[in-house]
C-alpha cells in the first residue's frame, strides 16, 4: 500500500512539473513574441492616430487636429492650442504611453502593455490595459481625440 503511495506521488511531481516548465516556456514565447512584434504593433498604433486625426479633419473641413509623426517612437496630435497628446511607446519594457494634456489632472497616463499570446497556429501580440482583456485600440485613441477637443470621452 505505501508502495502505491509513493509512486501516485511520484507520478504527481513529474505532472506539476511538466505543467510548470510548459508555463515557463510559454511564458517565455510570449514574451518573445511582444519583444519581436511591438514595432508592428506601434505602426499600427501610429497609422490609427494619423488615420484618425485625417477623418477628423476632413469631418470638420480644417486642420483642427495636426498629427506629426516624430520618430520611431513617438506620435502626437495637437489642436489648436497648448493642449497636447502624445504616444510613446518604450520597447525596452513593452509600454506604449499616451499622455493626453487636456485629461483631468486625476486622470493617470494612459499605459498600455505588448503581450504575447498563441493564436493556434503561432505567436501574435496584442495590447493590453490593466487586465488581460485586449485594448479596442480604434475606441481607445478616440476618446483621447474627444478629450483633447474639449467634448465627453464617449458620444452620448
Amino acid at each position: 500500500m505505501g508502495d502505491e503511495s509513493a509512486k501516485r506521488a511520484a507520478q504527481e511531481f513529474l505532472a506539476a512539473k511538466i505543467i510548470e516548465e510548459g508555463q515557463t516556456r510559454e511564458a517565455q514565447l510570449n514574451q518573445e513574441a511582444a519583444i519581436t512584434l511591438g514595432p508592428t504593433l506601434w505602426k499600427r498604433v501610429a497609422s490609427t492616430v494619423t488615420s484618425q486625426c485625417r477623418d477628423w479633419n476632413s469631418v470638420t473641413n480644417e486642420q483642427s487636429l495636426t498629427c506629426k509623426r516624430h520618430s520611431a517612437i513617438s506620435a502626437s496630435c495637437v489642436p489648436e492650442g497648448p493642449i497636447r497628446w502624445s504616444c510613446i511607446m518604450d520597447s525596452r519594457k513593452g509600454f506604449i504611453i499616451i499622455k493626453n494634456s487636456a485629461r483631468p489632472e486625476n486622470e493617470p497616463d494612459t499605459i498600455l502593455r505588448i503581450v504575447g499570446y498563441s493564436n493556434g497556429s503561432g505567436r501574435d501580440a496584442h495590447l493590453v490595459r490593466s487586465t488581460s482583456e485586449p485594448v479596442n485600440l480604434e475606441l481607445l485613441i478616440l476618446g483621447h481625440l474627444r478629450v483633447l477637443a474639449g467634448l465627453s470621452r464617449l458620444a452620448e
